[in-house]
């Protein structure tokens, strides 16, 4: 079953810049008419429909939306968009479905796409904008050129904000390494880390409504968000001592919290089920373990069990390391250098105030 998230991405495609839906609605904002889009249909949406007309076996087509957008009523197609079913339709939702929006016809798009489940859009008269309503989201349907700007600025944020958790996960190695690890040291990690993840996916959602015009921006995008998923799983593996699943549960928690609350480090130590900040914690090894190349990960899972500590691992001679199955003297002086530059790197660094 896919996700809400890639239910959404999909939705975004199907009304991206060059789609045929994206061109009606193009047309719609050109003529200076605003209009009502409910995308799909079923007992629901007749349900809340009042008057209007139905049109049998109409082929969708941009410019035949665009004239039926002229008129006052909404417009209803089949779920596969390639039919329009009927035009000039007054829709009635129920007034008791909470809605911030302010004007009518966004008040009406929103409390539609929550009672039937269909994505609508509402095309702004007088802003000359087209918005999307699905499923609790509410998303601006821009001109390429302003959701380019957007999305380059977002890039900005994330370029910063991931310089910000590879700082983070450099000074928690270097704890580690001295032996001076803390919960908070790890938090601030996890904070990092999931708000990278968060600025990623509103740039993807922002390159699917792009179309084509993201190509550049997916480039960068990719680059920015290359192993994270990886360093936020391996840090709750290394101190979230619970089962994966319990692991999994941790993680889906962190993304539910509002952005406000992440930025609270008590707040996301309570929630991964950290005790306090300042307590002293050690951790298994996945991370460090987890940037050596060309170590398999069930050998990686073998190091780990082989070594009580992180410090023995840490401290390891190549002659222990090769003790290890699976590991040859090719890798043992592998782990050896690896090992070593962390140590080196440890000893020369000089520790922020938290």
């Amino acid at each position: 079953m896919p996700s809400a998230d890639s239910s959404l991405l999909d939705l975004l495609a199907r009304v991206a810049p060059g789609t045929p839906l994206r061109k009606a609605i193009e047309r719609i904002i050109q003529q200076g008419s605003g209009a009502l889009l409910v995308l799909g249909y079923d007992p629901a949406v007749e349900a809340i429909s009042s008057g209007g007309f139905r049109l049998e076996s109409v082929a969708f087509s941009a410019p035949r939306m665009a004239e039926l957008a002229k008129m006052d009523g909404g417009i209803v197609m089949d779920d596969d968009w390639d039919r329009i079913l009927a035009a000039n339709v007054h829709f009635l939702p129920d007034s008791d479905i909470p809605t911030e929006e302010t004007g009518s016809r966004h008040r009406t798009a929103e409390r539609l796409a929550v009672q039937t489940g269909k994505p609508v859009v509402a095309i702004s008269e007088g802003r000359h904008l087209a918005t999307l309503f699905h499923e609790g989201h509410k998303i601006e349907l821009g001109r390429p050129n302003v959701l380019a700007a957007r999305a380059n600025q977002d890039l900005q944020t994330l370029e910063r904000v991931r310089r910000r958790l590879d700082a983070a996960d450099e000074r928690l190695t270097n704890l580690e390494v001295i032996g001076l690890a803390t919960y908070r040291a790890v938090v601030g990690v996890i904070q990092q880390a999931e708000l990278v993840r968060r600025i990623g996916r509103q740039i993807e959602h922002q390159t699917v409504t792009l179309g084509g015009e993201a190509r550049l921006i997916r480039v960068q995008l990719s680059e920015l968000m290359r192993g994270v998923e990886n360093l936020l799983a391996a840090t709750m593996g290394d101190y979230v001592r619970r089962t994966t699943a319990q692991q999994s549960e941790s993680l889906e928690a962190l993304a539910q919290i509002d952005d406000h609350d992440l930025d609270d480090m008590a707040m996301v130590a309570k929630v991964i089920g950290f005790p306090d900040l300042d307590d002293p914690v050690q951790p298994l090894g996945i991370r460090v373990l987890s940037k050596v190349g060309r170590i398999p990960e069930a050998v990686r899972d073998v190091i780990l069990v082989h070594f009580p500590t992180f410090e023995a691992m840490l401290t390891a001679t190549p002659a222990e390391l090769e003790e290890v199955e699976g590991i040859g003297s090719t890798r043992a002086a592998l782990l050896r250098r690896h090992f070593d530059r962390l140590r080196a790197a440890a000893a020369a660094w000089e520790p922020d105030p938290d």
